[in-house]
Protein backbone atom coordinates (compact mmCIF):
# COMPACT_ATOMS: atom_id res chain seq x y z
CA UNK A 1 0.00 0.00 0.00
CA UNK A 2 2.64 2.61 0.77
CA UNK A 3 4.04 2.75 -2.54
CA UNK A 4 0.89 3.74 -3.52
CA UNK A 5 0.44 6.67 -1.28
CA UNK A 6 1.49 9.92 -2.27
CA UNK A 7 2.62 12.59 0.20
CA UNK A 8 3.49 16.40 0.42
CA UNK A 9 5.76 17.94 2.74
CA UNK A 10 5.43 21.72 2.91
CA UNK A 11 8.23 23.61 5.29
CA UNK A 12 10.02 26.15 5.25
CA UNK A 13 12.94 24.91 6.80
CA UNK A 14 15.34 23.00 4.39
CA UNK A 15 16.57 20.67 7.18
CA UNK A 16 12.64 19.56 8.02
CA UNK A 17 11.58 18.99 4.34
CA UNK A 18 15.03 17.15 4.39
CA UNK A 19 14.65 14.73 7.11
CA UNK A 20 10.67 13.80 6.49
CA UNK A 21 11.85 13.55 2.86
CA UNK A 22 14.20 10.85 3.84
CA UNK A 23 12.08 8.82 6.22
CA UNK A 24 9.03 8.73 4.04
CA UNK A 25 10.94 7.72 0.88
CA UNK A 26 12.94 4.73 3.28
CA UNK A 27 9.36 3.54 3.93
CA UNK A 28 8.46 3.50 0.57
CA UNK A 29 6.26 6.31 -0.13
CA UNK A 30 5.97 8.46 -3.16
CA UNK A 31 7.15 11.86 -1.46
CA UNK A 32 7.69 15.67 -2.84
CA UNK A 33 8.19 18.95 -1.07
CA UNK A 34 7.38 22.15 -1.14
CA UNK A 35 9.01 25.51 0.51
CA UNK A 36 6.04 27.31 1.22
CA UNK A 37 2.36 27.65 0.28
CA UNK A 38 2.24 29.03 -2.64
CA UNK A 39 4.31 26.66 -4.41
CA UNK A 40 2.21 23.51 -2.68
CA UNK A 41 -0.35 24.93 -3.75
CA UNK A 42 0.75 25.43 -7.57
CA UNK A 43 1.30 21.81 -7.07
CA UNK A 44 -1.52 20.47 -5.85
CA UNK A 45 -3.30 22.15 -8.75
CA UNK A 46 -1.65 19.93 -11.17
CA UNK A 47 -1.25 16.68 -8.96
CA UNK A 48 -3.68 15.03 -6.50
CA UNK A 49 -1.26 14.17 -3.44
CA UNK A 50 -3.26 11.86 -0.63
CA UNK A 51 -1.43 13.06 1.99
CA UNK A 52 -0.26 16.49 3.03
CA UNK A 53 1.96 17.73 6.06
CA UNK A 54 1.81 21.37 6.49
CA UNK A 55 3.70 23.85 8.79
CA UNK A 56 1.28 26.48 10.69
CA UNK A 57 3.58 29.15 10.44
CA UNK A 58 5.39 29.73 7.04
CA UNK A 59 6.50 33.49 5.33
CA UNK A 60 3.27 34.28 3.48
CA UNK A 61 0.42 32.49 3.89
CA UNK A 62 0.43 30.60 6.59
CA UNK A 63 -0.43 26.41 7.03
CA UNK A 64 -4.17 27.05 8.56
CA UNK A 65 -5.12 29.09 4.92
CA UNK A 66 -3.25 26.76 2.56
CA UNK A 67 -5.81 24.25 4.68
CA UNK A 68 -8.74 26.01 4.39
CA UNK A 69 -7.46 25.82 0.04
CA UNK A 70 -6.80 22.84 0.16
CA UNK A 71 -10.26 21.71 1.37
CA UNK A 72 -11.50 23.65 -1.13
CA UNK A 73 -9.29 21.95 -4.19
CA UNK A 74 -9.43 18.65 -2.91
CA UNK A 75 -12.08 17.55 0.11
CA UNK A 76 -10.47 13.95 0.40
CA UNK A 77 -7.02 15.19 0.87
CA UNK A 78 -5.54 14.46 4.25
CA UNK A 79 -4.01 17.32 6.01
CA UNK A 80 -1.34 16.90 9.25
CA UNK A 81 -0.60 19.93 10.70
CA UNK A 82 2.82 20.50 11.76
CA UNK A 83 3.19 22.84 14.77
CA UNK A 84 5.91 23.98 17.65
CA UNK A 85 4.71 23.08 21.16
CA UNK A 86 3.90 26.68 21.52
CA UNK A 87 1.24 26.26 19.12
CA UNK A 88 -1.07 24.07 20.05
CA UNK A 89 -3.82 26.43 20.12
CA UNK A 90 -4.37 26.80 16.51
CA UNK A 91 -3.62 23.44 15.45
CA UNK A 92 -6.14 22.58 17.36
CA UNK A 93 -8.25 25.00 15.41
CA UNK A 94 -7.07 23.27 12.22
CA UNK A 95 -8.48 19.62 13.38
CA UNK A 96 -12.33 21.81 14.21
CA UNK A 97 -11.72 22.74 9.80
CA UNK A 98 -11.48 19.37 9.06
CA UNK A 99 -7.60 18.57 9.67
CA UNK A 100 -6.86 14.99 9.97
CA UNK A 101 -4.62 15.37 13.04
CA UNK A 102 -1.36 17.51 14.22
CA UNK A 103 2.10 16.16 15.02
CA UNK A 104 4.71 18.76 17.52
CA UNK A 105 8.47 19.40 16.27
CA UNK A 106 10.61 17.86 17.40
CA UNK A 107 9.20 14.99 15.18
CA UNK A 108 9.09 11.40 17.06
CA UNK A 109 9.77 9.43 13.74
CA UNK A 110 7.46 6.34 15.52
CA UNK A 111 4.82 8.29 16.06
CA UNK A 112 4.39 10.03 13.09
CA UNK A 113 5.16 7.07 10.74
CA UNK A 114 2.28 5.28 13.09
CA UNK A 115 -0.24 8.56 11.99
CA UNK A 116 0.85 8.24 8.17
CA UNK A 117 0.03 4.17 8.51
CA UNK A 118 -3.32 5.20 9.83
CA UNK A 119 -4.05 7.85 7.15
CA UNK A 120 -2.97 5.17 4.40
CA UNK A 121 -5.86 2.57 5.88
CA UNK A 122 -7.87 5.35 6.03
CA UNK A 123 -7.03 5.82 2.56
CA UNK A 124 -7.24 2.23 1.45
CA UNK A 125 -10.97 1.76 3.12
CA UNK A 126 -12.38 4.80 0.93
CA UNK A 127 -10.97 3.64 -2.25
CA UNK A 128 -12.48 -0.18 -1.52
CA UNK A 129 -16.04 1.78 -0.43
CA UNK A 130 -15.98 3.84 -3.89
CA UNK A 131 -15.40 0.05 -5.94
CA UNK A 132 -18.42 -0.98 -3.84
CA UNK A 133 -20.24 1.60 -4.41
CA UNK A 134 -19.67 1.41 -8.14
CA UNK A 135 -20.77 -2.47 -8.33
CA UNK A 136 -23.23 -1.72 -6.27
CA UNK A 137 -24.52 0.58 -8.81
CA UNK A 138 -23.74 -2.22 -11.86
CA UNK A 139 -26.26 -4.63 -9.93
CA UNK A 140 -28.95 -1.58 -10.21
CA UNK A 141 -28.33 -1.12 -14.02
CA UNK A 142 -28.41 -4.87 -14.71
CA UNK A 143 -32.08 -3.58 -14.70
CA UNK A 144 -31.86 -1.94 -18.12
CA UNK A 145 -32.03 -5.70 -19.23
CA UNK A 146 -35.71 -4.66 -21.21
CA UNK A 147 -37.04 -7.79 -22.87
CA UNK A 148 -39.76 -10.12 -24.06
CA UNK A 149 -39.04 -12.01 -26.49
CA UNK A 150 -38.32 -15.49 -26.77
CA UNK A 151 -35.05 -14.86 -28.05
CA UNK A 152 -33.76 -13.06 -25.21
CA UNK A 153 -35.74 -15.21 -22.86
CA UNK A 154 -32.99 -18.08 -24.21
CA UNK A 155 -30.09 -15.45 -23.73
CA UNK A 156 -31.27 -15.11 -20.17
CA UNK A 157 -30.73 -18.50 -19.63
CA UNK A 158 -27.83 -19.41 -20.74
CA UNK A 159 -26.50 -16.51 -18.47
CA UNK A 160 -28.31 -18.01 -15.46
CA UNK A 161 -25.83 -21.48 -16.34
CA UNK A 162 -23.09 -19.63 -16.85
CA UNK A 163 -23.13 -16.88 -14.14
CA UNK A 164 -22.64 -19.25 -10.83
CA UNK A 165 -18.96 -20.98 -12.35
CA UNK A 166 -16.06 -19.38 -13.02
CA UNK A 167 -15.66 -20.39 -16.49
CA UNK A 168 -14.74 -17.40 -19.28
CA UNK A 169 -17.44 -16.61 -21.48
CA UNK A 170 -17.63 -14.57 -25.08
CA UNK A 171 -20.63 -12.88 -25.94
CA UNK A 172 -21.21 -12.10 -29.79
CA UNK A 173 -23.08 -10.03 -31.13
CA UNK A 174 -23.63 -6.91 -33.40
CA UNK A 175 -22.66 -3.81 -32.13
CA UNK A 176 -25.37 -2.16 -29.75
CA UNK A 177 -27.31 -5.13 -28.67
CA UNK A 178 -26.48 -5.13 -25.58
CA UNK A 179 -23.24 -7.03 -24.77
CA UNK A 180 -22.12 -4.93 -21.55
CA UNK A 181 -25.64 -5.42 -20.40
CA UNK A 182 -25.24 -9.14 -20.43
CA UNK A 183 -21.32 -9.35 -19.14
CA UNK A 184 -22.81 -7.31 -16.01
CA UNK A 185 -25.77 -9.55 -15.61
CA UNK A 186 -23.41 -12.43 -15.50
CA UNK A 187 -21.22 -10.48 -13.31
CA UNK A 188 -24.32 -9.97 -10.88
CA UNK A 189 -25.57 -13.35 -10.84
CA UNK A 190 -21.91 -14.46 -9.63
CA UNK A 191 -20.61 -15.47 -6.32
CA UNK A 192 -17.65 -12.38 -7.02
CA UNK A 193 -21.05 -10.03 -7.50
CA UNK A 194 -19.84 -7.70 -3.87
CA UNK A 195 -16.23 -7.50 -5.55
CA UNK A 196 -15.60 -5.00 -8.57
CA UNK A 197 -16.34 -5.46 -12.55
CA UNK A 198 -13.62 -3.69 -14.46
CA UNK A 199 -14.48 -3.20 -17.87
CA UNK A 200 -12.17 -2.69 -20.52
CA UNK A 201 -12.74 -1.68 -24.34
CA UNK A 202 -9.79 -2.93 -26.37
CA UNK A 203 -10.85 -1.14 -29.53
CA UNK A 204 -10.50 2.05 -27.94
CA UNK A 205 -6.60 1.91 -27.03
CA UNK A 206 -3.08 1.51 -28.89
CA UNK A 207 -1.28 -1.77 -27.88
CA UNK A 208 0.92 0.37 -25.70
CA UNK A 209 -1.97 2.20 -23.85
CA UNK A 210 -3.65 -1.02 -23.46
CA UNK A 211 -0.70 -3.07 -21.57
CA UNK A 212 -0.61 -0.24 -19.36
CA UNK A 213 -4.09 -0.44 -18.61
CA UNK A 214 -4.33 -4.04 -18.16
CA UNK A 215 -0.92 -4.81 -16.56
CA UNK A 216 -0.07 -1.10 -14.65
CA UNK A 217 3.19 0.66 -14.79
CA UNK A 218 5.74 1.23 -12.09
CA UNK A 219 6.72 5.15 -11.67
CA UNK A 220 9.41 5.78 -14.53
CA UNK A 221 8.39 3.25 -16.67
CA UNK A 222 7.73 5.78 -19.41
CA UNK A 223 7.09 9.49 -20.01
CA UNK A 224 4.85 10.61 -18.12
CA UNK A 225 4.86 7.85 -15.77
CA UNK A 226 4.71 9.67 -12.73
CA UNK A 227 3.02 7.25 -9.94
CA UNK A 228 2.80 3.85 -9.86
CA UNK A 229 -0.74 2.72 -11.43
CA UNK A 230 -2.21 -0.50 -10.49
CA UNK A 231 -3.69 -2.49 -13.76
CA UNK A 232 -7.26 -3.49 -14.45
CA UNK A 233 -6.34 -7.33 -13.96
CA UNK A 234 -5.19 -6.05 -10.76
CA UNK A 235 -8.37 -4.19 -9.89
CA UNK A 236 -10.04 -6.96 -10.76
CA UNK A 237 -8.76 -9.39 -8.17
CA UNK A 238 -11.63 -11.20 -6.38
CA UNK A 239 -13.74 -9.67 -9.36
CA UNK A 240 -14.80 -9.91 -12.72
CA UNK A 241 -13.00 -8.21 -15.72
CA UNK A 242 -14.94 -7.68 -19.38
CA UNK A 243 -12.68 -7.32 -22.14
CA UNK A 244 -15.03 -5.21 -24.94
CA UNK A 245 -14.27 -5.39 -28.46
CA UNK A 246 -11.31 -8.35 -28.02
CA UNK A 247 -11.04 -8.49 -31.43
CA UNK A 248 -8.92 -5.44 -31.72
CA UNK A 249 -6.14 -6.18 -29.45
CA UNK A 250 -2.74 -6.89 -31.98
CA UNK A 251 -1.08 -10.37 -32.38
CA UNK A 252 1.91 -9.22 -29.42
CA UNK A 253 -1.10 -8.62 -26.78
CA UNK A 254 -2.80 -11.97 -27.84
CA UNK A 255 0.41 -14.14 -26.88
CA UNK A 256 0.53 -11.57 -23.42
CA UNK A 257 -3.01 -11.99 -22.68
CA UNK A 258 -3.03 -16.03 -23.50
CA UNK A 259 -0.08 -15.84 -20.69
CA UNK A 260 -2.07 -13.91 -18.31
CA UNK A 261 -5.26 -16.18 -18.70
CA UNK A 262 -3.67 -19.36 -17.90
CA UNK A 263 -1.35 -18.00 -15.02
CA UNK A 264 -3.19 -15.28 -13.35
CA UNK A 265 0.16 -13.61 -13.06
CA UNK A 266 2.02 -10.75 -14.46
CA UNK A 267 4.36 -7.96 -13.67
CA UNK A 268 3.70 -4.37 -14.43
CA UNK A 269 4.98 -2.14 -16.72
CA UNK A 270 8.77 -1.45 -15.88
CA UNK A 271 7.87 -3.36 -12.72
CA UNK A 272 9.75 -6.50 -12.01
CA UNK A 273 7.85 -8.19 -9.42
CA UNK A 274 5.27 -11.14 -10.46
CA UNK A 275 1.80 -9.87 -9.36
CA UNK A 276 -1.42 -12.64 -8.63
CA UNK A 277 -4.94 -11.87 -9.24
CA UNK A 278 -7.84 -14.18 -9.03
CA UNK A 279 -10.47 -12.40 -11.87
CA UNK A 280 -13.17 -13.96 -14.00
CA UNK A 281 -12.36 -12.98 -17.51
CA UNK A 282 -15.84 -11.67 -19.52
CA UNK A 283 -15.25 -10.68 -23.13
CA UNK A 284 -17.43 -9.39 -26.20
CA UNK A 285 -16.82 -9.11 -30.08
CA UNK A 286 -18.68 -8.10 -32.60
CA UNK A 287 -16.32 -10.33 -35.02
CA UNK A 288 -16.47 -14.00 -36.29
CA UNK A 289 -13.08 -14.66 -34.17
CA UNK A 290 -13.37 -18.42 -35.58
CA UNK A 291 -13.25 -17.11 -39.37
CA UNK A 292 -10.71 -14.85 -38.00
CA UNK A 293 -8.39 -17.44 -36.70
CA UNK A 294 -8.66 -18.96 -40.35
CA UNK A 295 -7.43 -16.06 -41.53
CA UNK A 296 -4.25 -15.84 -39.28
CA UNK A 297 -5.60 -12.43 -38.02
CA UNK A 298 -6.21 -14.39 -34.24
CA UNK A 299 -4.28 -16.76 -32.58
CA UNK A 300 -6.04 -19.82 -32.24
CA UNK A 301 -4.72 -20.81 -28.53
CA UNK A 302 -6.30 -17.43 -27.25
CA UNK A 303 -9.42 -18.41 -29.07
CA UNK A 304 -10.01 -21.65 -27.63
CA UNK A 305 -9.03 -20.08 -23.90
CA UNK A 306 -11.40 -17.66 -24.53
CA UNK A 307 -14.32 -19.30 -25.85
CA UNK A 308 -15.18 -21.98 -22.92
CA UNK A 309 -18.61 -20.89 -22.72
CA UNK A 310 -20.21 -18.82 -26.02
CA UNK A 311 -23.29 -16.17 -25.52
CA UNK A 312 -24.87 -15.09 -29.09
CA UNK A 313 -27.24 -11.71 -28.82
CA UNK A 314 -29.63 -12.01 -31.56
CA UNK A 315 -29.84 -8.28 -33.23
CA UNK A 316 -32.72 -6.38 -32.49
CA UNK A 317 -34.50 -6.71 -36.12
CA UNK A 318 -34.93 -10.68 -35.17
CA UNK A 319 -36.79 -10.12 -32.07
CA UNK A 320 -39.17 -6.95 -32.83
CA UNK A 321 -40.90 -8.08 -29.92
CA UNK A 322 -38.97 -6.48 -27.53
CA UNK A 323 -39.15 -2.95 -29.34
CA UNK A 324 -42.32 -1.71 -27.37
CA UNK A 325 -41.03 -2.96 -24.23
CA UNK A 326 -37.88 -1.16 -25.07
CA UNK A 327 -39.33 2.00 -26.06
CA UNK A 328 -41.42 2.59 -22.77
CA UNK A 329 -38.06 1.91 -21.05
CA UNK A 330 -36.44 4.33 -22.31
CA UNK A 331 -39.74 6.96 -22.29
CA UNK A 332 -39.55 6.08 -18.59
CA UNK A 333 -35.70 6.95 -18.68
CA UNK A 334 -35.23 10.18 -20.86
CA UNK A 335 -38.34 11.69 -19.36
CA UNK A 336 -37.06 11.10 -15.98
CA UNK A 337 -33.65 12.66 -16.66
CA UNK A 338 -34.91 15.55 -18.43
CA UNK A 339 -37.54 16.06 -15.81
CA UNK A 340 -40.73 16.41 -17.90
CA UNK A 341 -43.84 14.30 -17.67
CA UNK A 342 -44.14 11.16 -19.15
CA UNK A 343 -44.72 10.85 -22.60
CA UNK A 344 -47.02 8.35 -24.52
CA UNK A 345 -46.54 7.56 -27.97
CA UNK A 346 -48.81 6.85 -30.51
CA UNK A 347 -49.53 3.61 -32.23
CA UNK A 348 -48.67 4.55 -35.85
CA UNK A 349 -45.13 5.29 -34.18
CA UNK A 350 -45.11 1.98 -32.38
CA UNK A 351 -45.84 0.36 -35.55
CA UNK A 352 -43.20 2.43 -37.54
CA UNK A 353 -40.64 1.45 -34.98
CA UNK A 354 -41.60 -2.33 -35.29
CA UNK A 355 -40.75 -1.78 -39.37
CA UNK A 356 -36.57 -0.75 -39.05
CA UNK A 357 -33.91 -2.49 -39.48
CA UNK A 358 -31.98 -1.59 -36.66
CA UNK A 359 -28.26 -1.59 -38.21
CA UNK A 360 -26.98 -0.04 -34.85
CA UNK A 361 -29.44 -2.08 -32.57
CA UNK A 362 -30.65 -1.21 -29.53
CA UNK A 363 -28.40 1.48 -29.09
CA UNK A 364 -30.10 3.18 -32.02
CA UNK A 365 -33.63 2.73 -30.63
CA UNK A 366 -32.74 4.14 -28.00
CA UNK A 367 -31.29 7.27 -29.56
CA UNK A 368 -34.33 7.68 -31.86
CA UNK A 369 -36.65 7.81 -28.54
CA UNK A 370 -34.17 10.28 -26.87
CA UNK A 371 -34.24 12.41 -29.87
CA UNK A 372 -38.00 12.10 -30.60
CA UNK A 373 -38.56 12.93 -26.94
CA UNK A 374 -36.41 16.19 -27.68
CA UNK A 375 -38.13 17.47 -30.69
CA UNK A 376 -42.19 16.22 -29.92
CA UNK A 377 -44.61 18.16 -27.77
CA UNK A 378 -44.42 16.96 -24.74
CA UNK A 379 -46.98 15.21 -24.54
CA UNK A 380 -47.31 12.39 -27.61
CA UNK A 381 -44.31 11.00 -29.63
CA UNK A 382 -45.96 10.60 -32.96
CA UNK A 383 -45.25 9.43 -36.59
CA UNK A 384 -43.47 12.37 -37.72
CA UNK A 385 -41.12 12.66 -34.58
CA UNK A 386 -38.91 9.57 -35.97
CA UNK A 387 -36.58 9.30 -38.99
CA UNK A 388 -37.26 8.55 -42.33
CA UNK A 389 -40.92 11.30 -42.17
CA UNK A 390 -40.64 14.33 -44.87
CA UNK A 391 -42.17 16.02 -41.41
CA UNK A 392 -39.35 14.78 -39.37
CA UNK A 393 -37.42 17.24 -37.58
CA UNK A 394 -34.30 15.03 -37.74
CA UNK A 395 -33.33 15.18 -41.62
CA UNK A 396 -30.97 18.52 -41.14
CA UNK A 397 -29.44 17.43 -37.26
CA UNK A 398 -27.49 15.51 -35.50
CA UNK A 399 -27.01 15.57 -32.67
CA UNK A 400 -29.34 15.85 -29.37
CA UNK A 401 -27.86 18.99 -28.49
CA UNK A 402 -28.29 20.42 -32.24
CA UNK A 403 -32.04 18.82 -31.81
CA UNK A 404 -32.75 20.74 -28.44
CA UNK A 405 -30.95 24.08 -29.24
CA UNK A 406 -32.97 24.01 -32.19
CA UNK A 407 -36.37 23.43 -30.73
CA UNK A 408 -35.75 25.88 -27.98
CA UNK A 409 -35.02 28.75 -30.36
CA UNK A 410 -38.29 27.66 -32.30
CA UNK A 411 -40.14 27.75 -29.08
CA UNK A 412 -38.87 31.35 -27.87
CA UNK A 413 -39.71 33.15 -31.18
CA UNK A 414 -42.69 31.50 -31.49
CA UNK A 415 -43.58 33.46 -28.46
CA UNK A 416 -41.30 36.24 -28.87
CA UNK A 417 -39.13 35.48 -26.01
CA UNK A 418 -41.72 35.70 -23.47
CA UNK A 419 -39.35 33.35 -20.73
CA UNK A 420 -42.61 32.78 -18.61
CA UNK A 421 -44.66 31.34 -21.82
CA UNK A 422 -41.57 29.46 -23.47
CA UNK A 423 -40.73 27.60 -20.16
CA UNK A 424 -43.89 26.25 -19.51
CA UNK A 425 -44.38 25.29 -23.07
CA UNK A 426 -40.84 23.55 -22.87
CA UNK A 427 -42.33 22.41 -19.61
CA UNK A 428 -39.28 23.65 -17.77
CA UNK A 429 -38.82 26.02 -14.87
CA UNK A 430 -37.45 29.57 -15.82
CA UNK A 431 -33.81 28.85 -14.20
CA UNK A 432 -33.24 26.39 -16.39
CA UNK A 433 -34.34 27.77 -19.70
CA UNK A 434 -32.33 30.73 -18.94
CA UNK A 435 -29.64 28.07 -18.62
CA UNK A 436 -30.10 26.49 -21.75
CA UNK A 437 -30.19 29.68 -23.78
CA UNK A 438 -26.44 30.87 -22.20
CA UNK A 439 -25.62 27.37 -22.83
CA UNK A 440 -26.49 27.58 -26.64
CA UNK A 441 -25.94 31.31 -26.71
CA UNK A 442 -29.60 31.74 -28.32
CA UNK A 443 -30.38 35.62 -29.49
CA UNK A 444 -33.16 37.30 -29.73
CA UNK A 445 -33.63 38.09 -33.76
CA UNK A 446 -33.46 41.81 -34.28
CA UNK A 447 -36.76 43.41 -35.40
Amino acid sequence: MANEISILIVDDEESVRDSLYNWFIEDGYQVKCAEDAKKALHMLEKEKFHIILADIKMPGMDGLEMHRRIKAMHEDAIVIIMTAFAAVDTAVQALKDGAYDYVTKPFDPDDLSHMIRNASKQIQTAEENKVLKETITTLENVGDLVFESEAMTAVLKEVEKVAPTDSTVIITGESGTGKELIARAIHANSPRRYLPLVSVHCGALTESLLESELFGHEKGAFTGAMYNRKGKFEMADGGTIFLDEIATISTKMQVELLRVLETKKFTRVGGNKEILSDFRVVCATNKDLSSMVKEGNFREDLFYRLNVFNITIPPLRERTDDVPVLVDHFIDKYCSSMGRPRMKIENAAIKKLEEFEYPGNVRELENIIERAIVVGNGKEIRQKDLPGNKESNFSSVESISELEQKHIQQILDKYEWNISRSAKALELDRVTLYNKIKKYKLKKPKK
